[in-house]
């Protein structure tokens, strides 16, 4: 059955805002839970906390006082959707519990993108981001295994493997290597544009949590595991953001978010498996049906187009969390040894990508390497989980 976000009525502005009790939202339970549960719970936190820092930044550019006043309604619903979505997470989770629950997303979330995208060049970008994400998956769980002495297996199930990736210390590039070629905002499917939304959110909330928890720990290999993905996640951000086409005018801009956010909210709504997050996911969606018909108004008004040049009449198919497993292997056994040049992707370890690498590393073993040998050290083996096959070899050819 179609659905267009476009023609359906939400619950009116002035009946949103919620009181304490009905944000005391009831977590997941941490041990029965299903792991994709939370990882839709982590997603629309990205997805939030992006509505929400956009809507500040336009706001801080818009000189029209009543459309500021507008937005600061819409935010401030958007700030308690927030803040229901992610107080959904339990507060027995360890910090490095949520983290391998964030790149548990970052893996299925951006495989799945991958798959669906129908650009050849915004698919390779996922393509090329999601063996990144994979391999702090791995370094993540080792850590875990090593300083809580429990294993990833019992936070994402038998559902994504946990074994190298990309080596982690070959993702620092050159920062003019990690800003792509963007999509045209007059030709790219509508769908392409949700992607690119949506995977920037995701790896942006990402890029906000480890710069904040990672020095919140004692263990030196934590603080110092957490930097270098940190600045990992800052490369991502760059790279993704940068699909954005620059070109779309404020507008069109706050339009694709709402509409993105209808979106994530109905595929969650669909395919949810808990009834009480259902009911949220729900709720939701009827929340921001209207933020997107105030969107359209405002864009209508102001650009002087029908949102329907810009989004799709009806909603793709559903964002479905599920296992990636072949196709994540598949990936290795091709790409492993991509970097990027330029705009584009190489499969040599380039000039500038050495010269950088050798500045960043300055001959020290990086963190993410040292957490495999330490955590071999004392649990007898380095940290796997691999439910089917066996690893394909792996190496960065360098020239």
């Amino acid at each position: 059955m179609t659905f267009n976000p476009l023609q359906e009525r939400g619950i009116p502005l002035d009946r949103q805002i919620r009181n304490w009790r009905e944000l005391n939202v009831t977590p997941i339970d941490p041990d029965h839970a299903d792991p994709y549960t939370r990882c839709r719970i982590i997603t629309m936190n990205g997805i939030e906390i992006e509505a929400i820092m956009f809507s500040h930044h336009f706001s801080r550019r818009c000189p029209d006082l009543e459309v500021r006043q507008k937005m600061a309604e819409t935010r401030y619903v958007e700030a308690q959707q927030q803040k229901a979505v992610n107080w959904l997470l339990p507060g027995l989770n360890s910090v490095l519990e949520t983290t391998i629950g964030y790149e548990q997303v970052a893996v299925d979330l951006t495989a799945w993108v991958a798959r669906m995208e129908p650009d050849p060049y915004l698919k390779q970008a996922y393509q090329f981001g999601v063996l990144e994400d994979f391999d702090h998956l791995y370094r993540y769980a080792n850590l875990y295994e090593m300083i809580e002495h429990r294993k990833a297996e019992k936070i994402v199930d038998q559902l994504t493997e946990v074994m190298p990736g990309r080596p982690t210390k070959m993702h620092h590039r050159h920062p003019i290597d990690n800003v792509r070629d963007h999509y045209d905002k007059d030709r790219a499917a509508p769908i392409s544009k949700l992607h690119a939304l949506t995977i920037m959110s995701a790896e942006q909330q990402t890029m906000n949590f480890y710069m904040n928890v990672g020095p919140t720990y004692m263990e030196p290999i934590a603080r110092q595991l957490y930097q270098e993905i940190g600045l990992i996640e800052e490369e991502h951000v760059t790279h993704y953001e940068s699909l954005v086409d620059p070109g779309e005018t404020w507008w069109e801009q706050l339009l694709n978010h709402e509409y993105n956010e209808c979106y994530l909210y109905h595929s969650f709504m669909e395919t949810e498996s808990d009834p009480k997050v259902k009911a949220i996911w729900e709720l939701h969606l009827n929340m921001e049906l209207e933020h997107l018909r105030i969107a359209a108004d405002l864009f209508r008004r102001h650009d002087g187009r029908d949102p329907e040049q810009v989004v799709a009449p009806t909603l793709p198919q559903p964002v479905t969390f599920e296992p990636n497993k072949g196709y994540l292997r598949e990936l290795i056994a091709t790409q492993i040894d991509y970097t990027t040049l330029g705009t584009g992707y190489v499969q040599e370890a380039h000039e500038r990508f050495q010269r950088f690498q050798e500045q960043i590393h300055d001959a020290v073993e990086p963190a993410s390497e040292r957490v495999i040998d330490e955590n071999r050290a004392r649990s007898g083996e380095e940290y796997r989980l691999e439910t089917e096959g066996t690893h394909p070899l792996y190496s960065l050819r360098s020239h």
